[in-house]
């Protein structure tokens, strides 16, 4: 793709969009990703999407990462089952290194953790969710580290409306779930408590599972200027862990399971207290600090391992809103200090007993000013500098090492409003990532001892966006062009077994997401994204990075009939992509898939119910396959094939 044609199509379809007849926009969203303070989504030069309540009960998905995948621009590959409890969430491209680059927050707090472990997805019950807030590209400047690909915000319910509701959940291969949520207030007191639990027998043999999570708000508004607030969390999880099977399995016995006594399970919380202060008409004071444990526990005949992960952090930020002579203007200023350790026992039939440990300090100060110049046009700028002190211990190894790194990121925006219907918008900036901690262990190819990676350097580079949203009465379409050039980029190189800085790379494309309301009772959306990820230099230059698909495009529709019940198909289509580990692409590409879920929902006074469809016609699909060298073999994690799940709730007056 030519990206400077791109740009200059992207120049005339918002000429011609201003030219046209487009009714006003009813509404804007206000958004807090993009600031770390609520504003207004048109001061934000940003592809900026939001999945709010309502659309979040009529998608037919039962986890996260599959709700997150109906966007444009984003893909989900989950391991094992419908509890989306291993999935890895893709933004702009990342392939295997993705859960690296892609920010995963909740309520602005990181959810991602410093070693190369995934999200947990089941800390966060899903009817606690207000809405997710979805900032396409780099997002460096307020969040740092990992932000490469996008930032993905999930803000809990702070509303304090009274309501309370209790759901149960039943379906194919056993499965159950119950889903309870209360919220309310009194005055100057207001409460928020959510909690799920879901278990299943799964498709395939040992894939077994159950989440349960609990998340409770407790606030205190202090006159009209303050709140206090502390945000609770426990969560835990548990898996029987199937394997990838070879290609003859997956064609004639894809419910097989290689590992048919491997089992994971993990257990945690989180407490978080904050406060927010506005100290006159200008300041505005916001502090979240808080602690989280995590273990995990991997049992197989051969190897066991227990992982202790624990985080202290300390985030305070102040908005200034000083203007500049007669313009509107304001500073965001603010510190990020994050303390975490891994501490990971291991038992091998092979080499016995092991620990290793990881430690990270970090310690990071941005400023963001936003300042609205005439014509409609909103500037930002920012400048981020944050550091890490890394540490890594290997008691077999005998191994100390320690490494103290530090990158600079910055950011230039700007977004006109053109009109009431029209807005334009441009960005560049630098981004940044880390080693994780996992990626500080490297091995000698020799003895396959434990070596200290320290010679990693720090993946960095530069991303560059276009896009326009036009937003009518009856239609709204977004359009982002974006171009992410790397170098040192981090991954993992099958072919040596090692970590290692790639040569650079480029990712490019666009984004495209509409919204039509058909008629009173129908409406449509389209999201469509079209990208390349390639190395530009060095022995694979011009091969594709493993793992992206070139186009992803996905269709959803909503009925609304009244008595017949709510009606939602979504149709998602995603195109071939080199097997995870291929990089010099010279075996055949996985095949891409074609998916059709449904969901119905039918409202009785306080009652509801639900069906839901998934994988409707029964496609036989794996959203994630690799190639062992050692084996001369394609291994496959096969999606479940057809299930259905039927839901009632009550909503207490």
């Amino acid at each position: 793709m030519s990206f400077r044609l791109s740009v200059a199509a992207l120049a005339a379809f918002s000429a011609c969009a201003q030219a046209s007849d487009i009714p006003a926009v009813r509404g804007e969203a206000v958004v807090v990703t993009a600031s770390r303070f609520s504003e207004s989504e048109r001061a934000t030069p940003a592809n900026v999407s939001v999945i709010d309540r309502d659309e979040i009960a009529r998608n037919p998905s039962l986890s996260i990462p599959d709700l997150l995948k109906t966007r444009a621009g984003i893909d989900s590959r989950p391991l094992y089952g419908p509890l989306g409890l291993d999935a890895t969430v893709d933004m702009r491209g990342f392939g295997d290194a993705a859960t690296s680059n892609t920010l995963v927050l909740i309520d602005g707090v990181r959810l991602n953790p410093v070693d190369a472990s995934g999200i947990n997805w089941s800390a966060i019950p899903r009817d606690a969710i207000e809405r997710i807030e979805i900032v396409r590209g780099t997002g460096a400047v307020l969040y740092g580290d990992r932000a490469v690909g996008g930032v993905i915000n999930i803000i809990t319910d702070k509303s304090a409306r009274k309501r309370a509701s209790v759901e149960a959940t039943v379906g194919s291969y056993d499965y159950r779930g119950i889903d309870v949520t209360a919220s309310g207030g009194t005055g100057e007191f207001t409460y928020q408590a959510a909690a799920d639990w879901a278990a299943t027998e799964g498709w395939r043999d040992n894939n077994d599972g159950d989440r349960r999570s609990g998340n409770a708000r407790l606030g205190w508004f202090v006159g009209d200027d303050s709140e206090l607030y502390v945000d609770l969390a426990a969560f835990g999880d548990s898996t029987g862990q199937p394997g990838s099977i070879a290609e003859a399995d997956y064609r004639r016995h894809p419910t097989f399971a290689r590992t048919p006594d491997d089992r994971g399970r993990s257990e945690g919380y989180r407490i978080r207290p904050g406060f927010t202060h506005r100290l006159g008409q200008s300041l505005e004071l916001a502090l979240e600090s808080g602690v989280e444990h995590r273990r995990a526990i991997y049992e197989s005949p051969f190897f066991d391992s227990v992982r202790d992960s624990d985080t202290v952090f300390v985030t305070p930020r102040l908005r200034w809103q000083h203007g500049l002579g007669e313009l509107a203007s304001e500073t965001v200023i603010g510190l990020d200090w994050y303390h975490a350790r891994i501490d990971a026992a291991s038992l091998s039939s092979f080499s016995g007993e092991n620990l290793q440990t990881g430690r990270q300090i970090s310690r990071a100060a941005y400023v963001q000013n936003t300042t609205r110049l005439p014509a409609d046009v909103t500037l930002s700028l920012g400048l981020r500098r944050q550091e890490v002190d890394q540490r890594a211990t290997d008691r077999q190894a005998d191994l100390v090492g320690r490494a103290t790194r530090a990158r600079t990121a910055y950011e230039l925006g700007a977004s006109w409003q053109a009109s009431e219907a029209v807005r334009v918008f441009a960005r560049s900036g630098k981004v940044f990532r880390f080693a994780n901690t996992d990626e500080l262990f490297g091995f000698d190819p020799v003895t396959f001892e434990s070596v200290f990676a320290g010679d990693l350097k720090p993946q960095q580079g530069r991303s560059h966006e276009v896009g326009g949203a036009i937003h009518g009465e009856t239609t709204s379409l977004r359009v982002a062009l974006f171009r992410l050039d790397l170098e040192d980029e981090i991954g993992f190189n099958s072919e040596t077994f090692a970590n290692q800085n790639f040569d650079d790379t480029r990712r490019q494309g666009i984004e495209v997401e509409g919204d039509w309301q058909v008629t009173e009772t129908l409406s449509a959306r389209l999201a469509m994204t079209r990208q390349t990820a390639r190395f530009r230099e060095g022995s694979w230059s011009g091969n594709d990075i493993p793992m992206v698909p070139r186009h992803q495009t996905t269709l959803s529709a909503t009925w609304q009939g009244e008595a017949l019940g709510t009606w939602t198909a979504v149709l998602r289509d995603v195109g071939e992509r080199r097997y995870s580990g291929d990089f010099t692409n010279a075996l055949k590409p996985l095949d891409g898939y074609t998916t059709m879920d449904l969901q119905a929902q039918w409202r009785h006074q306080t009652w509801s119910f639900g069906m839901k469809v998934l994988n409707l016609f029964d496609q036989r699909y794996a959203p994630f396959a690799l190639y062992s060298s050692f084996q001369g073999d394609f291994f496959y994690f096969p999606a479940d094939r057809r299930t259905v799940y039927l839901s009632a709730r009550y909503a207490f007056r």
